[in-house]
């Protein structure tokens, strides 16, 4: 299945940049993300508790970024399994200058099997959307906090988020 979509951040672009390929950033930013460590340069090993519906549990993944070009573009590429199934997938993100910062374009492919494969190709897309919303505006507010500053809470709602 496919995803694609854009959004626009209230930041420079080469803030944006540093924050979306800095694994410490996307810890803070990613919806369930409960670990992410390098193993070698660009690759890291993750570990993100979700689900969509009824199917949840935990996803030990692999990650790696690709094609980098800072700070205009990206790959990221997944490889995922776990308890509600696989996940396999690869997105590109092109990031462009706008009037209010940074215009992210991004586009992906999703497999996914198992049980979680079940729930249907609508509610997993719904639930893709939801993410992506939620790790964009704690993308923003992490690229909007200044070098040194304490990293911004992400509310109370994601915090709960993170704990189940």
């Amino acid at each position: 299945m496919k995803i694609e979509g854009t959004q626009e951040l209230r930041a420079e672009r080469e803030r944006v940049y540093q924050s979306l390929t800095d694994p410490e950033v996307l810890q803070r930013c990613i919806p369930g993300l409960e670990r992410l460590e390098e193993t070698a340069e660009n690759t890291y090993t993750a570990k993100l508790k979700t689900g969509v519906g009824a199917v949840k549990g935990d996803f030990q993944s692999t990650v790696r970024l690709e094609d980098m070009r800072p700070p205009e573009h990206y790959r990221i590429v997944v490889d995922g399994k776990g308890g509600p199934g696989f996940v396999k997938g690869s997105g590109d993100f092109d990031l462009e200058d706008c009037p209010a910062g940074t215009l992210i374009k991004y586009r992906g492919d999703i497999q996914v099997g198992g049980p979680i494969a079940g729930v249907g190709q609508r509610m997993i897309l719904g639930a893709a959307k939801m993410m992506a919303s939620q790790f964009f505006s704690a993308l923003e507010a992490e690229a909007r906090t200044e070098p040194g500053d304490s990293p911004p809470k992400h509310g109370f709602i994601r915090n709960v988020i993170r704990k189940f």
